[in-house]
């Protein structure tokens, strides 16, 4: 075997047999933020961008999308999730976006996380363009993960 989970002998591509790993309780933790202007932040805090209710929506976005994140990535599995949750935190310039994913299952929810936490964002993009198109999307990461065999691991604090 080569090393890599996700190529096989002859080197093509391939989703990870899961079928013989224990199940245990899995989450994951991700976040990512989206800096814009201050009258971006203060119409999206005050619910009067064009839109409308935007971190509703960048909310109901995000979970809609760890549920489909099978169908996203290649060679994810395609999870039953039991709980996602998506927060927002208003910042001075920018707004945080935190999701977490959970289950339990034989493989982990990092992906799940991560894509809930970037369609967030990319909804609030959308939503908000017509106010400020130089809108930066960034710090998208991992900031928790717990279960599985290779157990807890946390992000070093930025």
């Amino acid at each position: 075997m080569n090393g890599l989970t996700h190529l096989g002998e002859d080197g093509a591509a391939r989703m990870v047999d899961v079928g013989s790993k224990v199940e245990t309780h899995r989450v994951a933790i991700a976040s990512g933020r989206i800096t814009m202007s201050a009258q971006s932040l203060i119409a999206i805090r005050e619910g009067d961008a064009p839109k409308g209710d935007v971190l509703g929506t960048a909310r109901l976005a995000g979970i809609m999308a760890a549920k489909r994140t099978g169908d996203l990535i290649p060679l994810c599995h395609p999870l039953g999730l039991e709980a996602v949750n998506v927060e927002f935190e208003l910042e001075d310039t920018a707004i945080r976006a935190t999701a977490t994913a959970s289950l339990t299952g034989k493989t982990g929810v990092e992906m799940e996380a991560m894509v809930a936490v970037s369609t967030a964002l990319l909804t609030i993009y959308d939503m908000a363009k017509a106010i400020d198109k130089g809108m930066v999307i960034d710090a998208v990461r991992l900031i928790e993960k717990r279960g599985g065999k290779s157990g807890t691991w946390k992000a070093d604090a930025q």
